[in-house]
């Protein structure tokens, strides 16, 4: 076993490296910065609000890991350039961006107004496509990078009240294969990790659900909701070494929710 360690250091080890990671002030966002700072990266977080942005960041130094924290509204195009500036003068540079800012507002699409569009598709999309622009060149200058966006379950599955929402993590699936076709060439990996129903504190209430519960662990194969940490994997996959030649990919985390489902109805599970 020992003499594997090295080889799994060389693959998977974030050492030397530098993250700037949005939407972490909870959720998929703050687990993804503490698992990138613990495999030895260090970061600068981003989210709108700051005292929960400074609670990631204590819970990363007080496990040895070193961060900054950079609050900041990604509605703005300005914004996005901005915050992408401070964190590469703070770090020093950027290897690694992970796009994970993201908001949701569910209503049907007779409801929907056109603020709704707007901040949507603004915080899930647009922020995305301007920050990794922003960061493109500062991967140039250092010989290539790393790019991971989040994207969501809706992506490949339509669900009703989520119809803005939807359409943003849906152009969040193309724009990953569109920047990884003409970033190749710059040693620059564009990839796309896709959550399934994961337990955070913005989904807590349909997990309590009386209706939407049970649908939920019907239809999820290991019969109960995913945990942000178990997106760490394959993003510090996705941010390191082992994925030197992958790129343009979707990975879907969801508990096997995409793969089928049963002939029978299953008993369903707490």
């Amino acid at each position: 076993m020992n003499d594997k360690q090295p080889i799994l250091q060389k693959l998977f080890s974030l050492e030397g490296k530098s993250a700037l990671v949005t939407g972490a002030s909870s959720g998929i966002g703050q687990a993804l910065a503490i698992g990138l700072t613990g495999a030895g990266a260090e970061a600068a977080i981003n989210g709108r609000n700051q005292e929960r942005l400074e609670e990631t960041r204590s819970i990363i130094e007080s496990n040895g890991g070193r961060a900054v924290a950079l609050p900041a509204d990604l509605r703005k195009v300005e914004t996005c350039r901005k915050l992408v500036a401070d964190a590469n003068k703070v770090l020093g540079k950027i290897d690694i961006l992970i796009n994970c800012a993201g908001m949701n507002r569910r209503k049907p699409i007779t409801e929907a107004t056109e603020d709704d569009f707007d901040t949507i598709v603004a915080v899930n999309l647009r922020s995305i496509y301007f920050l990794s622009q922003a960061v493109y060149p500062i991967m140039c200058k250092q010989g290539g990078g790393k790019i991971v966006n989040i994207g969501s379950i809706n992506i490949f599955y339509g669900l009703d009240t989520v119809s803005v929402y939807g359409l943003s993590k849906g152009g969040v699936g193309q724009l990953t294969k569109v920047m990884a076709v003409e970033w190749a060439k710059d040693n620059i990996q564009v990839n796309c990790v896709t959550p399934g129903f994961i337990r955070t504190p913005l989904t807590e209430h349909l997990w309590r659900d009386d209706e939407k519960a049970p649908w939920f662990r019907k239809r999820i194969r290991a019969r109960r909701p995913g945990t942000p940490e178990e997106l760490v994997g394959v993003t510090i996959m996705l941010s390191s070494n082992a994925s030197s030649y992958i790129t343009g990919e979707n990975i879907t985390v969801d508990g096997g929710f995409l793969a089928g489902g049963s002939w029978f109805t299953d008993e369903l599970q707490e």
